[in-house]
Order: structure tokens, then C-alpha cells, then sequence
């Protein structure tokens, strides 16, 4: 068995940060070393990574991969490559692709679609419907990483807001319930309401999204969702929280005792209203982008524990299905291939440690999902790693460095001073140094309940 020693590398993991060797054996990691000790047995690869720090792979739990059905945007494969080049290992896929993954059938077709192309570990989830509750209890829960409810309509139209069904399902299952709140009913009079402030125009500018997907239309939803977990004990994950006001929802208690947890995703972590101005449509997205005091209260929850997991909502569309104004352009951009070198840029601006962004972009998803052994360096574990350096020279993201199909990022013309060297999947590397290892295929996450 071919046994790979990374050697010498700032090992971040559990919190800390500290030198030392890693040895891989086949699919695991079998050795962990500190400074001075040496492997048990001689190893066929050694791979120098003085001056890298070594993390766990990016459990990325919420990715849009536009497949099957809507692939002119992305696919599997497109994206799994994207994701492997920035460090990310595994994925949780969202249902609405085409056809939705609400069905049983629906859900084997998909994963089976994702063993034989995604170059990456992978999930999906199965998607609430106003009439498929009943299905819940026929679901493998060794395989599924949960059930994702739209309570807000976004792209698809997966929406649920029937009290009745949303009792059933919150009553219906153990399985987790990953949230998407936004109130309908909120959006729709705050629509009506800027078509009648601009009358004689056929277009509603697009930084008013931000306005007509309101924070109070965010936390209305959001507190409905909260209130039914609690009457039902149910474990509910909102996804992409974006405001302030909704984090009063949330507890900074341990994640081991949270029946309700909370995650941001990178573009509200990044952007802010005034971006609008110099990147219009590109960073539309639902939740929209918000306000500054919106941000900056978002990096705080994630130090503080009230925002237990950093994801990306990963959403590719063409640049022509970006076009348009606040009702008409798509909403959602891609991120996956550039979310973890954003976020160590903002650890070089003091808003996070490295230590915690390891946690909420690697940890705390195998802990909220219960994945069986991923997320940590620890051994016995899946060898799913990332090395990454910081350069003192920095690069720019150009279009030519995009592997997502759209062909495009709302970061290009950033620099960078960090990036990613090298990914491995279950002990095998899929990228290295602008590398993907295109006849690689990971595993089907399985989850310990």
C-alpha cells in the first residue's frame, strides 16, 4: 500500500495550529507526527510542505451543481473540478435541478449520476414538496444528509408554505431540515410596492433587491421555522442567514448541544449593498446581499458561535441569464473554487482566525451532519486534505483561472496572497498545482445515525 508523508506543515485542526508530519496510508491518515518523530515504517512519497498549512478538507453543505437537467450552467463534473482546485473535498447538492430531487427514484437517479462523475466526495439532498412528507420515513439515513425545505421561492420554485404540510414536515422526520426562510408574502407586497415607485420605468434597479428580499422578510420566515422546531423538537440548519436581526434566533452554546444551528455563506460574508454599484447582477442572490452593519454583524456571530457553519451556496448561471434588473436578472453566482482563499484573506484582515475558519468551514459540517469519519486530521480518518500557502507576492483571479462552466466570478480582479497547492480525496491527489486528476471519483458521504 502506498503510504504519502507530508512533512512538515502548520497542521490547523481541533483549534489549534502546530508543526508537524502527516502520514497517509491508502484512503486514510494513519499517522499524525510532531516535530522530530518519525513514520513506523518507510514512506513511498514524501511531499515537502514547508511553509504550507495543512487543513482538513471544506465540507461545503450547500452547492448548487445544476445537474442534471440545467447543465449549460454546470455540471458534476465542471464543478467537482472547480471545488477539488479550492481545497473543498466534499459537497451536499441542493434538489431544485431538473427534474427535482423530491421523489425517491429521483434521488437514486442522482446519486448514481454523482458516483460516476463528481471528483469529489459527495451528498444531495431530498426536497420537501407540499406533498411528499410521507416519502420521509422511506429515505436511507446513512445516505441522505437531509431534507431542504424552501419556505422562500428561489430558483426552481420548490416553495412550501402551506402550514398544514409545514407541520407534517417538521413533525415528520429526524432527519435534519435545512431551511431556505424567506417570507413570500413579504417579497410579493414589497414587488408590488416598487413597480408603483417606478411607474414609467420597465426596469426596478437591482440595488433595491436588497429591499424587495428584505431583512424583515428574512426574519419573519426564519422565526416561523424556529417556532415549529421547537414545537416538533425537530433539527432544523437555516441556511444563508443575512441579517442581523435574525441571529437574535440563535444561542452561542456549545454545537453539541444546538437542536438548531445557523450557517452564512461567503458571498454575505464578503459583499455589501454599495457593491451593487461596480458588480450590479453578478452578486444578486437570495437572501440578497445587505446592508454593511448586516455584514459586519455576521463575522462577529461567526466568532462568537451564534453562526455555527461557513458554506458558499455555490449557484452558477451564464452571464446572459445574469442580465436584467432586480425582478429579472437570476439570482445566485458561482464560489466554490475561490471561498477558501477568501476566507483566509479576511484571517490576513484580523476578522477570523485560521483556527476558526477550520471550524466552520471543515468541523462543525461533519459535526451537524453527522458525517462518518471526515472533517478532522485525526487518525483513522478519511484522508481528505488540503494544503495551502501564503504568498507574499499575490496573484489575480482572471477568467482564465475558472474551472466552474459558467466561466465567470464575481471575484475576478481580486488578489489574492493565499492559495490552494494541493487537494487529496480519501488519500488520493485530485489537485495539485493547477492539476485536477480528471479519472479520480470520491466516495458517497455516509452519515452516523
Amino acid at each position: 500500500m502506498k503510504r504519502v508523508l507530508i512533512h512538515n506543515a502548520t497542521i490547523v485542526n481541533e483549534g489549534a495550529s502546530v508543526q508537524g508530519s502527516v502520514v497517509l496510508a491508502g484512503e486514510q491518515i494513519i499517522e499524525i507526527l510532531a516535530v522530530g518523530q518519525q513514520p513506523s515504517s518507510p514512506c513511498t512519497e514524501v511531499i515537502d510542505a514547508t511553509g504550507c498549512y495543512l487543513l482538513p478538507g471544506v465540507i461545503d453543505e450547500h452547492v448548487h451543481f445544476r445537474d442534471p437537467g440545467l447543465t449549460q450552467k454546470a455540471d458534476i463534473s465542471t464543478e467537482s473540478r472547480a471545488a477539488a482546485a479550492g481545497g473543498v473535498t466534499s459537497i451536499m447538492d441542493m434538489p431544485n435541478t431538473n427534474p427535482q430531487t423530491t421523489t425517491l427514484d429521483a434521488l437514486e437517479q442522482k446519486l448514481e449520476l454523482m458516483s460516476r462523475k463528481s471528483l469529489i466526495n459527495y451528498s444531495c439532498y431530498f426536497g420537501a414538496t407540499n406533498e411528499n412528507y410521507t416519502d420521509f420515513g422511506k429515505l436511507n439515513k446513512q445516505q441522505v444528509c437531509g431534507i431542504k425545505l424552501f419556505m422562500g421561492a428561489s430558483t426552481g420554485n420548490m416553495l412550501v408554505d402551506k402550514m398544514n404540510t409545514l407541520m407534517n414536515i417538521f413533525s415528520g422526520t429526524d432527519l435534519l431540515i435545512a431551511t431556505h426562510c424567506e417570507s413570500q408574502n413579504i417579497i410579493k407586497a414589497n414587488i408590488k410596492r416598487y413597480k408603483k415607485m417606478f411607474p414609467d420605468s420597465t426596469e426596478i434597479p437591482i440595488s433595491k433587491h436588497s429591499y424587495i428580499r428584505s431583512s424583515t422578510a428574512c426574519l419573519r420566515s426564519s422565526e416561523l421555522a424556529v417556532h415549529l422546531a421547537g414545537i416538533f423538537n425537530s433539527r432544523l440548519h437555516i441556511l444563508h442567514i443575512s441579517t442581523e436581526r435574525e441571529l437574535e434566533l440563535f444561542s452561542s452554546a456549545p454545537l453539541s448541544e444546538k437542536r438548531v444551528t445557523a450557517e452564512v455563506c461567503v458571498p454575505h460574508l464578503l459583499f455589501w449593498n454599495a457593491d451593487y454599484e461596480t458588480l450590479g447582477s453578478r452578486i444578486k442572490c437570495n437572501p440578497s446581499i445587505k446592508r454593511k452593519s448586516d455584514r459586519r454583524a455576521l463575522r462577529v456571530a461567526v466568532n462568537s458561535g451564534i453562526i455555527d457553519a461557513i458554506a458558499t451556496d455555490h449557484a452558477p448561471h451564464l452571464l446572459s441569464d445574469k442580465q436584467g434588473d432586480a425582478l429579472t436578472a437570476t439570482s445566485g453566482m458561482p464560489m466554490i473554487q475561490f471561498s477558501l482563499v477568501s476566507m483566509l484573506e479576511l484571517v490576513d484582515e484580523k476578522v477570523f482566525s485560521i483556527e476558526t475558519i477550520v471550524e466552520k468551514m471543515c468541523h462543525a459540517p461533519a459535526r451537524i451532519y453527522n458525517i462518518s469519519k471526515r472533517g478532522y486530521i485525526r487518525e483513522g480518518y478519511q484522508a481528505d486534505l488540503v494544503l495551502v500557502r501564503r504568498e507574499e507576492e499575490p496573484w489575480t483571479l482572471t477568467a482564465d483561472k475558472i474551472l466552474s462552466k459558467c466561466g465567470w466570478s464575481p471575484l475576478e480582479g481580486k488578489s489574492f496572497h493565499w492559495k490552494v497547492e494541493k487537494t487529496f480525496v480519501n488519500g488520493q491527489t485530485v489537485y495539485t498545482d493547477g492539476h485536477t486528476d480528471e479519472d479520480y471519483r470520491g466516495q458517497m458521504l455516509m452519515f452516523e445515525r
